[in-house]
């Protein structure tokens, strides 16, 4: 059985997209593939009194793993736990709890994936950083880092040479904008191997990839649907505020590329109307206030989803950057077009003999 941690330098790197696509595609040459979340610190309630992790409910899903998503799991985090663990006045030897969850997990499997930490400093407070259960676990390490700059992405990578020693295996650079790639490929790829740091992977960026849907928005916002609740997997990439004089939001909302969202008050009926003449994708009406039934006929007549949520304006774009930037793949188109990326962009024969796998489709 061989074991694959997934880690991110730094969170939103797409940790969880790289580890679904290769996945899926570990499944797709006939490997039995089991997968691990070590570390849970952001759990989700889908149903009242029933908590999971959202990354590791989904790739169970996604992956068609058997039982319940919360055996993928090593450590649930709560913030009681955290007290206890920190205060020590827990009996729990949390380490141990994860490897028994990884001797699970890889049970009749020939391929872990093993989702490590969303940064390199996640859960060292409590001795399970991606380091500690590594080593502890004695598996290689393969790293996700998101693109900032040229400086940050070698600083980023040495570091976490330094942290992870000969259990990094290398890397795969994430969101690489177009101006940038050929400085990454040419200069800082070289620089890398040099340092003896394999890079896998360099995938661009692409702005659709960091969409959010109209149905997570309205997840996120605890919305209610006002038109077209079926529109929910329509992507949005931009969001736009409409708080100013419709003179001066119109050239804004016209300017703005790719699929927006427009979010305004509840009571504001020209900008609601101005905003639906601008190729908008999605309403978001804040302050609890519904709109005119001029608005909703015209939203209706153009196929534009309608959110009314409880939330301000300032509250509703702060929730929702919250989850915006992250590589959020329910939806299949998104999952497709990401394992485009991989399947161009990635190294997969080069990450197949270091970890001692054979392509054996059947």
């Amino acid at each position: 059985m061989k074991t694959l941690c997934i880690t991110s330098i730094e969170t939103f790197s797409g940790k969880t997209a790289v580890c679904l696509a290769l996945g899926r595609k570990l499944q797709r040459d006939g490997y039995q593939v089991g997968y691990l979340k070590t570390l849970s610190t952001q759990q989700w309630e889908p149903v009242p009194g029933r908590t999971v992790d959202e990354d590791a409910d989904f790739i169970c899903r996604t992956l068609g793993l058997e039982g319940p998503s919360a055996s993928l799991v090593g450590v649930v985090l709560t913030k009681a736990l955290l007290k206890e663990a920190l205060c020590q006045r827990s009996s729990r030897d949390l380490l141990a709890e994860v490897q028994t969850a990884y001797r699970r997990a890889a049970a009749g499997k020939d391929v872990l994936l093993m989702e490590g930490g969303a940064s390199l400093r996640e859960g060292v407070s409590v001795g399970l950083g991606v380091d500690q259960v590594a080593q502890a676990l004695d598996v290689p390490v393969l790293a996700v880092v998101r693109f900032r700059n040229e400086m940050d992405l070698l600083d980023s990578c040495l570091v976490a040479k330094m942290r992870l020693g000969e259990r990094l295996r290398g890397v795969v650079v994430n969101a690489v904008p177009e101006q940038a790639h050929a400085f990454v490929k040419e200069v800082c790829c070289s620089c890398l191997e040099d340092h003896g740091i394999a890079v896998f992977g360099v995938l661009p960026r692409r702005d659709e990839l960091a969409a959010i849907s109209v149905g997570e928005m309205a997840q996120v916002l605890e919305a209610e649907f006002l038109a077209l609740p079926e529109k929910q997997d329509v992507l949005v990439q931009n969001l736009v505020v409409g708080a100013m004089s419709v003179e001066q939001a119109l050239p804004r909302m016209r300017r703005i590329p790719g699929t927006k969202a427009i979010i305004t008050g509840g009571d504001r009926a020209d900008m609601q109307l101005a905003a639906l003449e601008t190729a908008t994708h999605c309403l978001v009406l804040t302050g609890h206030l519904r709109p005119q039934p001029e608005v909703l006929r015209r939203a209706e007549e153009l196929g534009v989803p309608v959110l009314l949520v409880r939330q301000n304006t300032m509250e509703t774009v702060e929730a929702i950057e919250d989850v915006f930037g992250k590589t959020r793949l329910g939806q299949r188109e998104k999952l497709e077009r990401f394992e485009a990326l991989m399947a161009e962009h990635f190294d997969l024969g080069r990450l197949y003999q270091e970890l001692g796998l054979e392509k054996r489709n059947t």
